[in-house]
């Protein structure tokens, strides 16, 4: 069940809000708690209904191993609990490489030693990628005695809520425990429905009117890329320019619905996009962008690795490991592992620019030309992440660099204009938490977040100041409204969300 599906948005959503709220009011906090998970496991089942199995055993198995394991801890040299929480990580491991590495791994074995092993064709479970995550770090955390108490009720709900099950943000345990003990949890309030509507129909528009509009210019040029075919100067541009916009406003959005759907029921989902494209240096990239999945890198594999902790050589290993297992972790296929791969070797440049003995200019030009580079390197490794395969990000790469036909030089000012507008709202309008700011839309993000990070746009302390700040006022209705119904009428062409893939 898509976010941007009729089913979803007039059905699914509105019934299962109306009946959290009635549950609360009638039988509690608790029952509206359950309610909730039945729903998630609805929501998830409407998909594929032979994968409920797994989703539900792999949870009863975390929570039951996550019990041992913090028993065990409070024994002397801390039992078996290192044991069992190596056991528990295996299993979540096991189970990920199983449906979504088998055929990649066949394959590799068939084209390097001539094996003539059969593919399996496994279909891969929906989430399976984000979940999996999600209770490696509940293990972890349980053996380092970071887990706070809690049921086995508020532990379903963390793994199995609705509105960040399928593609993330990848929430932490810490994040939603302390949310589910409110007195007032799940309560009615309009506060929060009225915070949690405008977010999710800002998501949704990026999706539907940004996302899937600026796609008719990237994916034709990526299939005929992946078809063999040569790629002009102009179109390379275009198509690797336009994925680089399509996937952040596709994955954006939803985030933003998630966090807008989350936020209805009363809770706040953290951050998982901060205007990445306005990055001054790829370390900034990644503190901005899948913001979730970069913290569980940082958390549970490069600190796991050593981090910093060994010398400079070290440190530069564990970047460019824990960046090309990222890029694998999006997808059975080489080119994902080499774009992570790009990542960790861009990383190592930063951090080696960083540890040069120079004085580093801060002006506003400066800032200006790092961002413009950085989004230009970002986008370039964006071709490996799109591509089909190698042959066909060649193929981009190639046309790239190829020289103009003239007659192409009759889409320059076309293409100018086009990329002018699209840079501007990345660069210059406020992203959903800076313009709600004043009502803390997110989990990690409040007024005093919003005052430390100015906007590029020099409106603060301006009359138009207002403009960019969220407040419950007709104005605010209309203009969500508005952005409501563009997006209502572009749902003729229903599509996936690009990060459903992973």
């Amino acid at each position: 069940m898509l976010f941007n599906s009729p089913v979803f948005l007039f059905v699914f959503l509105p019934l299962v809000t109306i009946g959290c709220f009635y549950v609360r009011a009638r039988l509690g906090r608790e029952a509206s708690l359950g309610f909730l998970v039945l729903a998630s496991l609805f929501f998830y089942g409407w998909w594929n209904p032979v994968y409920l199995p797994l989703l539900i055993g792999l949870a009863v198995f975390n929570f039951l191993m996550a019990k041992a394991i913090m028993f065990e801890r409070l024994k002397p040299g801390g039992g078996r609990a290192t044991l069992l929480t190596t056991i528990g990580v295996t299993v979540d491991l096991g189970s990920l490489a199983y449906f979504k590495y088998t055929d990649f791994l066949i394959g590799t074995s068939n084209a390097l030693f001539d094996t003539g092993f059969q593919l399996q064709h496994i279909v891969l479970p929906l989430a399976i990628s984000f979940f999996t995550f999600q209770k490696i770090a509940y293990l972890v955390d349980a053996r380092r005695g970071e887990v706070e108490p809690h049921s086995f009720l508020e532990y379903c709900f963390f793994v199995m809520f609705f509105p960040q099950l399928i593609a993330g943000p990848i929430v932490h345990h810490k994040e939603i425990f302390s949310q589910t003990k409110r007195a007032k949890g799940f309560s009615f309030d309009r506060m929060n429905l009225a915070i949690g509507l405008t977010i999710f129909f800002i998501g949704l528009f990026k999706k539907v009117v940004l996302a899937d509009n600026v796609a008719l210019v990237a994916t034709p040029v990526f299939a005929r890329a992946a078809a063999g075919g040569e790629i002009g100067f102009f179109d390379a541009w275009e198509g690797m320019l336009a994925y680089t916009f399509q996937l952040y406003f596709d994955f954006s959005g939803y985030s933003d619905m998630a966090i807008g759907a989350a936020r209805i029921f009363g809770i706040r989902l953290p951050l998982n996009f901060h205007s990445p494209y306005q990055a001054l240096n790829i370390s900034d990239f990644w503190r901005r962008w899948h913001m979730t999945l970069s913290r569980f890198l940082r958390d549970y594999l490069y600190i796991s690795l050593g981090g910093n902790r060994r010398g400079k050589a070290r440190r530069y290993l564990n970047l460019f490991i824990t960046m090309a297992l990222g890029g694998l972790w999006h997808g059975p296929a080489w080119t994902f592992m080499l774009w992570g791969a790009a990542h960790g070797l861009m990383l190592i440049v930063n951090h080696g620019w960083k540890a040069l003995p120079i004085r580093k200019i801060n002006t506003w030009w400066s800032r200006g030309f790092a961002r413009a580079l950085t989004f230009l390197c970002v986008a370039l490794a964006w071709v490996l992440f799109r591509a089909a395969d190698l042959d066909a990000a060649m193929a981009i790469y190639r046309g790239l660099i190829a020289v103009p036909y003239e007659p192409e030089f009759s889409r320059l000012g076309e293409n100018l204009l086009w990329l002018s507008f699209w840079m501007g709202i990345v660069w210059f309008w406020p992203n959903t938490q800076q313009w709600l700011a004043m009502v803390r839309p997110a989990f990690n993000y409040t007024w005093a977040d919003r005052r430390a990070d100015p906007l590029l746009l020099p409106v603060d302390g301006t009359r138009y100041q207002r403009l960019f700040l969220w407040r419950p006022s007709k104005r605010v209705a209309i203009a969500v409204g508005l952005a409501a119904a563009a997006s209502f009428l572009s749902l003729q062409r229903v599509s996936e969300f690009l990060y459903f893939q992973f």
